[in-house]
């Protein structure tokens, strides 16, 4: 089991520091993602939304305007970054602090999202791979990047699953997007192993075993299991019945040392957090 190591990030040039394991919840501004209660595609959804996250205590909110599931319709940047405002004005109404990260693979959906959309960091499911300006963009903004790892795209990644070693693999893969980034200037880097993204569900498991060794790239975790397929087919139920079985995962994650949990049920990720640091705390 493993402690969990506080860090800090850069937000709009105040530096703040995170000393326990914080919960970023998920809110699509979609109309096809994976889990459909997660959408929330019209004004009033998208506000009862945030009023549930706020009273459950959210620490991040990730903003998601593209879907990433495979098969997924492709949308433009425009229309991308149109679902964002609809999102962040409504934030910005109601005058929440929370900070805001924003779900996107774009360089210039990123800009717009930091630059005028008051957004504090960027969550990009490819690290950079998918827009070659991507880095040099989050560099230039100055703002806490989460890389994730991903193989292809939403539309190939299912057939890009040949690893020698899922777990050293991984950590090669994000080694030469961290490089890249730390080259670039960008400070603030988060990364995320991409629990279903280019892994079989057995890979996804062997990764989740190996979880620790990650931490040998030096940067804090970030984990998003939430009801995902590696969950419900193994358990062969539905998304919508998938709670228990992303509670349990978070829980080993957590114990692996994960930092972020990117969820879409906030108050069990907060007692999963709660007990794990009890039991930590033992130690």
């Amino acid at each position: 089991m493993r402690k969990f190591k506080p860090f800090s990030l850069n937000l709009k040039g105040e530096l703040v520091e995170i000393t326990r394991p914080q919960v970023m919840g998920i809110l699509n501004i979609t109309p096809d993602s994976f889990y459909g209660c997660s959408r929330s595609f019209d004004t009033n959804a998208i506000s009862r939304r945030i009023d549930e996250m706020i009273t459950e205590g959210v620490d991040i909110i990730d903003i998601g305007g593209y879907s990433s599931r495979p098969g997924a319709d492709d949308i433009s940047s425009q229309e991308e970054i149109q679902r964002l405002e609809m999102a962040m004005n409504i934030i910005h109404q109601k005058n929440i602090n929370t900070p805001i990260s924003v779900d996107t693979f774009r360089a210039d959906v990123a800009k717009h999202a930091i630059a005028t959309l008051g957004a504090h960091i960027i969550n990009d499911i490819s690290a950079g791979l998918l827009d070659k300006a991507m880095i040099e963009t989050v560099a230039q903004l100055k703002v806490p990047y989460i890389a994730m790892h991903m193989r292809g795209t939403p539309a190939t990644m299912n057939n890009c699953t040949n690893y020698n070693n899922i777990t050293a693999d991984v950590i090669y893969e994000l080694s030469e997007r961290i490089n890249r980034l730390t080259l670039a200037g960008v400070n603030d880097i988060i990364i995320d192993p991409g629990f279903g993204f280019a892994k079989t569900l057995e890979q996804n498991y062997e990764l989740l075993h190996n979880l620790e060794h990650l931490h040998e790239l030096g940067y804090p975790l970030l984990v998003g299991v939430s009801r995902k397929s590696m969950i419900y087919k193994a358990l062969n139920t539905i998304p919508d019945d998938a709670l228990n079985g992303t509670t349990i995962v978070n829980t080993i994650a957590l114990q692996a040392g994960a930092a972020i949990l990117r969820v879409h049920d906030i108050k069990e990720a907060h007692e999963a957090i709660k007990l794990t640091q009890l039991t930590n705390n033992q130690i």
